[in-house]
């Protein structure tokens, strides 16, 4: 919740610095790391212990309230991607070295490609095949959307 916070606020880096606090697979970037850590660094734990004994140890791991929150995190603060009804809004909060992030978002049988163009001043305008929109309108017709966030004022690499 406190990396949540960051974003509600805006801070980018300390949000990104704090993510990958606690990201599991970075408590398994070498020998030390694991054997330090000594649970599944493709599992997010619920406690990373601070007691000297056992400091850096994951614990309650398959905790699946940490997972879920963890993915609101990642979904919804990260990135920014907002579902009210049938409708998406965008409020990233993306690391200022990211270019942008591609994703893919499926409703019932629609394919939404989304480009989330970073930028220095958090503009979210949103193009959606070509036409400038408040937000994306869900719909179901089976087909394929382009959706960019953000705008031609920013460069992509």
């Amino acid at each position: 919740w406190l990396i949540m916070g960051f974003a509600a606020l805006g801070n980018r880096q300390r949000t990104w610095e704090l993510l990958n606090m606690i990201n599991p697979l970075n408590h398994a970037k070498d020998a030390a790391t694991i054997a330090q850590y000594k649970v599944e660094p493709y599992v997010m734990a619920a406690d990373v212990y601070a007691e000297s004994l056992h400091k850096g140890r994951g614990g309650w791991t398959w905790y699946t309230g940490s997972a879920g929150w963890m993915y609101q995190l990642i979904t919804e603060s990260f990135i920014g991607l907002k579902k009210e009804g049938d409708r998406l809004y965008f409020k990233p909060c993306l690391p200022a070295e990211w270019p942008w992030v591609k994703i893919t978002y499926r409703h019932n049988e629609t394919f939404y490609s989304i480009t989330l163009n970073n930028s220095e001043n958090g503009s979210t305008k949103i193009i959606v095949d070509g036409v400038e929109k408040d937000f994306v309108q869900l719909i179901d017709d089976g087909g394929r959307h382009e959706v960019e966030v953000g705008g031609k004022e920013f460069a992509k690499v």
